[in-house]
């Protein structure tokens, strides 16, 4: 069949298979709808195949995704499909290991929050969430720049400017995360150790971001993960207390594992 002769209900059908698809590494369609900017009951009749969106919505989308207009033609695998650098004979024996084999005892699946000091500011620690998840044996990370730590650079504060993702890698001792904005605007390497804790739910390490040597901010700090699972409340809760806050707000094993009154070295 060419592109010519399909119908549209054979459009709305291809688009809905794919936006099933590409969603389903997000845990929660309403906060998928909410930084689409597009109400719920309309996106869930683009994933059941009952209708398509309008131009603008759809370009909004494909942003989003990474993906083009193809969406409504084409299988998404066929979209996302590209050379894989981890399979190249090169890479074979020296990164592609640590990328396809991350335990889930070492590094388990869901959210998770952190904090680390500022980049920007000496007085000011930053608290977030990730979500961590595996797909086709690669562990992948995403989560969202607190929006004070954007604006106090200048930076757009919208979802798409704020995102992030990267790749995780098993190393002897721990796991190491490289980190992108979109377009690769910029940059970070995360190692992480898990650390001794009553539900053996965190890790600390170090952030590091690439950046000209200004003398005047920071490219590395200490770092703290704490795996929250997939458990709503926890996350709700969790989600609320992101942003900028001072040293005294720190949750108390954030700021032992931190030791913010310890220079970085």
């Amino acid at each position: 069949m060419t592109y010519s002769s399909r119908s549209p209900s054979e459009i709305r059908s291809m688009f809905g298979r794919n936006l099933r698809s590409l969603s389903q590494d997000y845990p929660s369609i309403s906060e998928l709808s909410r930084q689409l900017g597009i109400n719920r009951t309309q996106f869930n009749r683009y994933l059941s195949g009952e209708s398509f969106p309008r131009p603008d919505v759809l370009a909004r989308i494909c942003a989003f995704f990474g993906v083009d207009a193809r969406i409504l033609l084409e299988p998404v695998e066929v979209l996302t499909s590209r050379a894989d650098a981890l399979s190249s004979d090169f890479l074979a024996d020296f990164i592609a290991p640590g990328a396809r084999d991350v335990p889930e005892s070492d590094f388990p699946n869901g959210f998770y929050r952190f904090s680390r000091r500022s980049f920007v500011s000496e007085t000011q620690f930053v608290v977030g969430l990730v979500y961590v998840f595996r797909r086709d044996g690669v562990t992948y990370i995403r989560g969202f720049e607190a929006k004070e730590a954007m604006r106090q650079q200048g930076l757009p504060t919208n979802p798409q400017a704020r995102e992030f993702r990267g790749l995780v890698l098993r190393q002897e001792d721990g796991i190491t995360a490289l980190i992108s904005r979109r377009n690769t605007m910029t940059s970070s390497f995360n190692y992480l150790a898990r650390v001794p804790s009553m539900e053996n739910n965190f890790w600390a390490g170090y952030v590091t971001r690439t950046v000209r040597d200004s003398g005047e901010a920071s490219r590395a700090e200490r770092m703290v993960y704490e795996h929250l699972g997939s458990r709503s409340k926890e996350v709700f809760d969790a989600a609320r207390g992101v942003g900028l806050i001072p040293e005294d707000a720190l949750l108390p094993y954030h700021k032992r594992l931190l030791r913010p009154d310890q220079p970085f070295t």
